[in-house]
């Protein structure tokens, strides 16, 4: 019986034990008659099984951390040999790509290992783009490789380009290939393109190719890229596509297309790709603004409404103030907007499309939108100041809001933190030069001036409600004309007031006295410093500067002191060069006070000296000078430096400043 049999095998092994002789017996799973007789051997029972019992007791497990590390790596490597395909390739790809970016390796080095790992990846281009390291691997030899290389790794991608744009690793490498593509393949990949950019746009990742492609495009093959955001006939026919148009409403009228079809194509458009939140790319900045040249009221209100609370996202919230109209975020996507204190809105700054759109929201927002796109600024006010753009978005800023306490809060006490970096810097100046002269054409050029005056067609005062900071005859195709006008806003705040505010009150304006007393000299002999230096003597457009005559007149001072000093071989004297000269000329015609100042230390009784060269632009300004009081002061001495030749002076209508 099979019950005997156990009950004799347990007392014989019970009997082993107390005699020392027991042998390790291997765990059977599952128990049972069955798994006993399947490893007892014909010979001896469990005598046969005693190998085995060895064989798992001599292997150890793991007890030093050293040896915990080694058993986890190679279940790690187990693991991955069985997840990847290619994780053999991969190794070996790794170890080449460490050559291939090293920056000191020879360029016939590179290409020699650039060739084996091509050869290596040869028929499974599509494979290995999907992983994280070899994407990369290829992203490098596509950059360092030949051109029959880089050609040959285009024509098997090609077909697979679009399905590649979505995916998370490998539309870096279809940014490389389009980034040094050859013009026929730009062409191709752009045609490849037609019937899908609209939905592209909504990708999250896929938009980024998009724009990439709109960037490196040509005008015709923008447009091209455009046009099928206006209506369904363009994105179905591509002959449509080609046609040449400028704008939105020229493509309108060209085709015979209508305006209430294309608007409402364009608006289920649009508002997909906010809700998505893909706002960043210029080809979605152009064609919000093409679409706001058809929009109604209505319409554009509502794309303005939906995009602040984008643009603001990111930033960093004061005062526990949360965006409270902004979609509602993943919880993934929240952790990585948590770390990214920088808020959208500073990214479009890189474009004039991006200004425009940001001057919009600031321009048709409600006060309680400005407020907020204020606040998300705060800690990047200087990396707007210092860019071509951002800079006109921060004038934008300080000429239209009314609130000037939080302006200054924000942007008038980080600009002054950093006033002397500001003065010296083409971009960094222009916010300051425009609370001492606003909209100057001298500091901001044509297409500056119509950006500031940029507005919505149907959100701009009508003809019956025009504001009183509108000035009249002013148009787009006339942007010189915008000198000297104050930017059109629904503000209320007198600019001249704002202005007072801002500088004055802020403090602003003594440390930006300050800073020129203890930089008279470096001040003069620069291009961009010397403007700032210009408008503080002057006093400012308006007289702003009117509470600060004092600390003016010390500032006139140090510029006719460092201008008294004797030529030098060590630095270049203040008449003789050619930005420290030309701009005291201009204070001598524009501030008399400071010309009577600069003759009497300076030229009295020394003008022969200085009667020729750059110095005598100088000398000259003082008959050029619209102040009866100081060409009384200076005629005397110089009329005979006139007649005899020695000096000349310019004839007046021709005279630029």
């Amino acid at each position: 019986m099979a019950g005997g049999g156990d009950l004799q095998g347990a007392k014989k092994r019970k009997r082993e034990h107390a005699e020392g002789k027991a042998k390790p017996r291997p765990h059977v799973k599952g128990g049972g008659d069955g798994a006993k007789r399947k490893k007892h051997s014909a010979a001896g029972g469990y005598a046969a099984d005693g190998g085995a019992g060895e064989a798992v007791a001599r292997k150890k497990t793991p007890v030093t951390p050293k040896e915990k590390r080694l058993a986890a790596k190679e279940m790690s490597e187990a693991r991955k040999m069985k997840r990847k395909r290619h994780y053999s390739l991969e190794k070996e790809l790794t170890k080449l790509w460490e050559k291939m970016r090293c920056h000191d390796v020879s360029k016939e080095e590179r290409s020699k290992v650039v060739s084996e790992a091509i050869k290596k990846m040869d028929g499974k281009y599509l494979d290995i783009t999907t992983s994280h390291i070899t994407a990369r691997v290829l992203q490098t030899c596509v950059k360092w490789c030949s051109q029959s290389e880089r050609d040959a790794i285009f024509d098997v991608l090609h077909p697979h380009l679009l399905d590649l744009s979505r995916k998370k690793y490998a539309v870096f490498l279809v940014k490389k290939l389009v980034e040094l593509a050859s013009k026929k393949q730009f062409a191709s990949f752009i045609s490849s393109l037609h019937g899908r950019v609209a939905k592209l746009l909504h990708h999250t990742i896929g938009a980024a190719v998009v724009d990439y492609a709109f960037q490196r495009g040509t005008k015709r093959q923008k447009r091209q890229l455009l046009l099928e955001l206006y209506s369904t006939e363009l994105q179905l026919f591509q002959d449509l596509t080609l046609q040449s148009s400028c704008c939105l409403i020229d493509t309108i009228s060209k085709l015979g297309l209508q305006i209430s079809s294309v608007l409402q194509y364009m608006t289920i458009v649009i508002h997909k790709i906010l809700e998505k939140g893909t706002v960043e790319y210029s080809i979605v900045h152009t064609a919000i603004l093409e679409y706001f040249t058809i929009a109604d009221k209505t319409s554009a209100s509502d794309v303005i409404c939906q995009l602040i609370p984008l643009l603001t996202q990111g930033a960093l919230i004061i005062d526990g103030d949360e965006p409270s109209n902004a979609p509602e975020l993943p919880k993934k996507t929240k952790a990585k907007k948590k770390r990214s204190k920088e808020p959208l809105i500073i990214r479009i700054m890189q474009t004039r499309e991006g200004l425009k759109l940001g001057i919009s929201c600031l321009k048709h927002g409600s006060a309680k939108d400005r407020k907020k796109i204020i606040k998300s600024l705060k800690g990047h006010i200087m990396k707007l100041a210092l860019s071509d753009f951002g800079c006109l978005f921060l004038i934008c800023i300080i000429s239209i809001v009314d609130d000037t306490k939080l302006v200054s809060k924000i942007v008038i006490q980080e600009l002054a933190k950093h006033i002397k970096q500001l003065i010296f810097d083409k971009n960094g100046r222009r916010p300051l030069l425009q609370l001492l002269h606003p909209l100057c054409s001298r500091y901001l050029s044509p297409d500056d001036l119509a950006c500031l005056n940029y507005n919505v067609p149907s959100l701009s005062p009508t003809e019956g409600d025009t504001s009183e900071n509108e000035v009249d005859g002013v148009t787009d195709e006339d942007p010189n004309s915008l000198e000297g006008m104050q930017i059109v806003s629904e503000s209320k705040k007198d600019p001249l007031q704002r202005r007072h505010e801002l500088l004055v009150k802020s403090e602003l304006a003594e440390a930006l006295i300050q800073s020129c007393l203890e930089n008279v000299g470096e001040l003069l002999r620069t291009n961009f410093g010397k403007e700032v230096l210009y408008e503080i003597a002057v006093g400012g457009k308006d007289n702003v500067l009117e509470g600060l005559t004092d600390r003016i007149h010390m500032l006139h001072d140090a510029i006719v002191s460092d201008a008294a000093q004797p030529k030098t071989e060590d630095i270049e004297h203040a008449f003789e060069n050619f930005f420290s000269s030309r701009v005291i000329r201009r204070m001598i015609i524009d501030c008399p006070a400071f010309a009577v100042i600069l003759w009497r230390k300076a030229f009295e009784g020394k003008c022969n000296i200085w009667a020729e060269g750059h110095s005598s632009k100088v000398v000259a300004g003082f008959l050029e000078s619209p102040s009866k009081e100081v060409k009384d002061l200076a005629k005397p001495e110089l009329q005979p430096l006139v007649d005899a030749g020695i000096l000349k002076v310019p004839d007046p209508k021709v005279v630029q400043k």
